[in-house]
């Protein structure tokens, strides 16, 4: 392995940190109850229950699958960037379900827009990285 920069394990602790706050976000939502659901306005509780099944379990491998990714970069792994792809694929599939086929970009507003273009944009740079991190012999 080659020697790692200085900033290498600051940044994939922070890459962490940011996967496991998708993964309390995943929970926070599968794990609503009844009455969770129906504090929400009529129209996030339709888009809520209109959800399909593969779209929750894209949000699983995004989630999950980062927070693998970004493990294994810390324990400087090779097998980190192919966990990484998967985790994108999540977020992509993610993405078509909410802003494509259910059309909830009109319901969901600005906010979760920006904030799932920053949560694809942040899986594309991990992707990268990995690839760089081999690349470079950062990991192995």
């Amino acid at each position: 392995m080659g020697p790692t920069p200085k900033w290498y394990l600051p940044v994939t602790i922070a890459a962490l940190l940011w996967n496991l706050m998708g993964c309390a976000a995943y929970l926070a939502d599968v794990m609503m109850t009844p009455a969770d659901v129906a504090k929400l306005s009529e129209a996030q509780q339709a888009l809520y229950h209109s959800r399909p099944a593969w779209s929750v379990a894209a949000t699983a491998i995004a989630v999950w699958g980062g927070a693998l990714g970004c493990l294994a970069l810390i324990l400087r792994k090779r097998w980190a960037t192919p966990v990484l792809v998967v985790s994108l694929l999540g977020v992509i599939g993610q993405d078509v379900s909410l802003f494509v086929m259910s059309g909830a970009l009109s319901q969901a507003g600005p906010v979760a827009l920006v904030l799932q273009c920053v949560v694809l944009v942040i899986s594309i740079a991990l992707v990268f990285f990995g690839r760089k991190a081999a690349a470079r012999g950062w990991i192995a």
